[in-house]
């Protein structure tokens, strides 16, 4: 595993100077990530030739949409929280058209795709894991900050294995607390979020983000959710009941943990000073040995929104150096459907895929697109890329799907699929229609086509 992760951050860094565009010191590489409102680019620092990850914001979309303060507050949140188990957040930028926040570079993947992977992790591993994520969430609370998305989609590893807390966007910081000193806004993905957020009464950040902690530990042991249904008011009547049921494989020690931690009633639910006393995590548990920095300046952040020219950094196009064919071919094994549809896990499956083809950028454009009418997905075309958008509403909005193509060498292209929005049994079920109608654009090596 630490030789794959190492050659999956060393094909990173190669990525990262074919860029196609210049932002200030930085050199943009391939899309990594992308989500309704931002997209996340590798890139390399030119000055230390250091990978890095910058998230990319369209200035207009956030005006547009009035998300400036919700941008600040992530920014804010990142910028406070210098802990080795969380993302770091290097600086902000802006340009006319973009605001750019540059990322640590995490290279081990999502451990939601590590699950996937092992279907489950022995009680060891996930005790590891779940040891860095609560010295994590401990950190944040002790700065005022609850989290409110914490789930294994967001939660990253770098190749060391260490842990690493992702995506502040729904953040919270104390002082939004009302009156009554609870938060009020109901959000996170619903198989992770506490039962009082959904009553609509005003929670705890500090408990709510502890049962999302219990959640993702029985995720880590069982391989499945304790809770789950497709129907959402089903969903949140079990989550309202929390009736956990534990697999037989679940240590006593495990099993009276977690059953403390999914206490329906926040008033009695155990707290992270008492996990922390807890004798089965406290099992080989090392506190975090860091040097805090108490000095966080948010100059950058004021320039980024101020749009004053003096502050705005260049954008520059630059032409593409030319892919490795041979690293591309060997990253998707061939043709295989078996590595473009992933092993699935709690009936999903991962999240970003791809595949080589030996027809034309067109055709395998046309082909997409005709696979996808069916299907009911509307489809934008740019270029050579296409935004595949589900008709109908699920469970987490409407399905998105962002396709790319690359050309390899003349007569050899790459084609990337990413799941962009909306939920990822959907995502998996959309995937079992559409891989029958892209069978004749796949390009099979002859080891393929012999098994």
């Amino acid at each position: 595993m630490a030789e794959a992760t190492a050659a999956a951050g060393s094909e990173g860094k190669r990525r990262a100077s074919s860029s196609t565009r210049a932002v200030g010191r930085y050199e943009l590489g391939k899309t990594i990530g992308e989500g309704s409102f931002a997209k996340v680019k590798i890139a390399r620092d030119t000055r230390s030739g250091a990978a890095c990850a910058i998230k990319v914001l369209d200035r207009n979309h956030v005006l547009r949409h009035k998300m400036v303060e919700q941008i600040k507050r992530e920014i804010a949140t990142m910028k406070l929280i210098k802990h080795p188990n969380v993302v770091q957040l290097h600086e902000v930028m802006a340009s006319r058209s973009k605001i750019y926040m540059v990322l640590e570079f995490v290279d081990g993947g999502e451990l939601f795709d590590k699950i996937v992977n092992s279907g489950r992790l022995g009680e060891d591993e996930a005790r590891r894991y779940f040891h860095q994520l609560i010295n994590a969430v401990d950190y944040c609370h002790s700065r005022g900050v609850y989290h409110r998305d914490l789930k294994p989609e967001n939660l990253l590893l770098d190749s060391y294995g260490s842990l690493k807390v992702s995506d502040f966007g729904l953040s919270a910081f104390a002082p939004q607390t009302k009156e009554d000193g609870l938060l009020h806004t109901a959000c996170g993905t619903p198989n992770y979020v506490a039962p009082e957020v959904l009553n609509d009464k005003g929670y705890d950040g500090m408990a709510a983000d502890v049962w999302s902690c219990g959640i993702i530990l029985f995720v880590l042991m069982a391989g499945y959710l304790p809770f789950d249904d497709p129907n959402l008011m089903t969903l949140y009547k079990l989550i309202a009941k929390a009736n956990v049921s534990c697999p037989p494989w679940f240590s006593s020690g495990a099993r009276n943990l977690i059953k403390r931690i999914l206490d329906p009633n926040p008033q009695t639910r155990i707290t992270i000073a008492q996990i922390l006393e807890d004798e089965w995590f406290k099992k080989d548990y090392k506190p975090t040995d860091f040097e805090q920095n108490e000095d966080v300046s948010l100059e950058d952040v004021d320039a980024a929104f101020n749009g004053l020219e003096e502050h705005l950094v260049s954008e520059k196009k630059e032409k593409p150096e030319s892919m490795n064919a041979f690293a591309l071919i060997s990253r998707s094994q061939g043709f295989n459907l078996g590595n473009l549809f992933e092993k699935e896990m709690m009936g999903m499956a991962k999240r970003e895929t791809s595949f080589t083809s030996q027809r034309t950028p067109q055709e395998i454009m046309s082909k997409i697109e005709e696979a996808c009418g069916p299907l009911g997905f509307n489809v934008r075309k740019q270029n050579y890329k296409m935004k595949l958008k589900g008709d109908k509403t699920g469970r987490k909005g409407h399905l998105s799907v962002a396709t790319e193509v690359f050309e390899v060498a003349p007569s050899l292209h790459m084609v990337e699929l990413r799941k962009t929005g909306g939920d990822t049994l959907e995502f998996h079920n959309f995937y079992q229609s559409f891989s029958s109608e892209l069978k004749d654009i796949v390009w099979k090596s002859e080891s393929d086509t012999r098994r």
